[in-house]
């Protein structure tokens, strides 16, 4: 699967443009749509084209590690795409671990729902952007 237009929309609404990389919240430089990796220091300056470029690139990275851990499950457009922006802001491994993802290979739609809302904290420190932005995973995954 790829990410829709509307999954793409809510990933750029909460990771905002960033055109020269500063620490997160959790003090990782970032850069773009949410970047990070070992390329990116603090002060890096780039364009608006390289921006979405990365962003393209993140989004596959993404998408194949979502569909590799959905295992086949029967999944919806929209619950894949709460996925990928989930598993873009904590992690594949973090999505890997998550009871959203446990909940919902067992089919406990309820469940994995009410599970986003559990990621709402970095740097021990919950963050009303992080509980905006899983309200909103959120409602996108019940969609359906």
């Amino acid at each position: 699967m790829k990410t829709s237009q509307a999954g793409i929309d809510l990933i750029k609404s909460f990771e905002g443009l960033a055109l020269k990389a500063a620490p997160c919240p959790a003090g990782i430089p970032t850069v773009g749509y949410g970047h990070t990796g070992p390329e990116v220091y603090n002060g890096l300056r780039i364009t608006a084209e390289f921006a979405e470029d990365l962003l393209r690139q993140d989004l596959a990275r993404f998408e194949r590690g979502v569909e590799r851990l959905i295992a086949g499950v029967p999944t919806t457009q929209a619950q894949f795409d709460s996925f990928v922006s989930l598993a873009f802001n904590i992690g594949l491994g973090g999505f890997q671990r998550s009871s959203v993802l446990r909940h919902h290979r067992a089919g406990n739609r309820l469940s994995a729902a009410a599970s986003f809302l559990l990621w709402v904290k970095a740097g021990n420190r919950t963050l009303p952007g992080l509980i905006r932005r899983r309200l909103a995973e959120k409602r996108l995954y019940e969609s359906t």
